[in-house]
């Protein structure tokens, strides 16, 4: 639980804890193939998980690593189909993730082949939290992992096994389980929190709008608690 929060907002508020599989490393140039989203509240308590594959409209890239095959997108939504909805769950909360602004960027890419701007959210990087507490820095023009400091490397030292890596919702429950282990007591996290209500966050319009496909999992994902008429915005 963390202490000395401000009392609660009204609306959503709290954290919303991300993960996605792509086609590539790029943003520019690849596409997001799998995205999960955990939602906590202020004081890190779980309020729900949603996770879906998603249509690159292309190749799916390196199945050996996210174990994806084309013949598992049938029926996946493309992220027009979800982009409402997933708007409704990220809006009013600070974005988490391990290595983040990854994440972030590729969903900003997403949200502007769509015509919307992701706005500037207040962020938490897992990594980064991890890299502090072992004080050192994560410099950019390094590969992570020789810090100890990749999801599996974080997870195994505070001992989170039991977990599928590489898909997304399997690295999202890692992320806010390790996020919950670093969040008590880091520095700006109330502050973010404060931040993260104040974003205007974007209003989808026409086509776009009324889009609200059917998000679908992994067929090897088991389901934990979800939150009820997301696509009806009571997340």
């Amino acid at each position: 639980m963390l202490s000395g929060l401000p009392g609660r907002a009204q609306g959503p508020s709290g954290f919303a804890v991300v993960d996605l599989e792509a086609t590539g490393s790029s943003s520019r140039r690849h596409r997001v193939l799998e995205l999960a989203v955990v939602l906590l509240d202020r004081d890190l308590e779980p309020q729900g998980e949603f996770s879906t594959l998603v249509d690159p409209q292309g190749p799916v890239g390196p199945t050996h690593i996210h174990g994806i095959e084309p013949g598992d997108l049938g029926g996946a939504p493309r992220f027009a189909g979800i982009a409402g909805r997933l708007l409704t769950l990220l809006r009013g909360r600070v974005l988490v993730g391990h290595n983040v602004g990854c994440d972030r960027a590729f969903l900003a890419a997403e949200y502007a082949r769509v015509g919307l701007r992701l706005p500037a959210v207040p962020e938490l990087c897992t990594m980064r939290m991890a890299a502090d507490r072992a004080g050192r820095a994560v410099h950019e023009s390094r590969d992570a992992r020789g810090y100890g400091l990749s999801l599996t490397a974080c997870a195994a030292a505070a001992g989170i096994t039991d977990w599928n890596p590489h898909t997304a919702l399997g690295d999202a429950r890692t992320t806010a389980e390790l996020f919950t282990h670093y969040a008590p007591g880091a520095p700006g996290v109330a502050e973010r929190l404060a931040s993260a209500e104040a974003v205007r966050w974007p209003e989808p319009s026409g086509v776009l709008a009324a889009a609200d496909a059917l998000w679908m999992r992994r067929s090897n994902d088991q389901a934990r608690r979800s939150v009820p008429n997301v696509r009806h915005g009571s997340a």
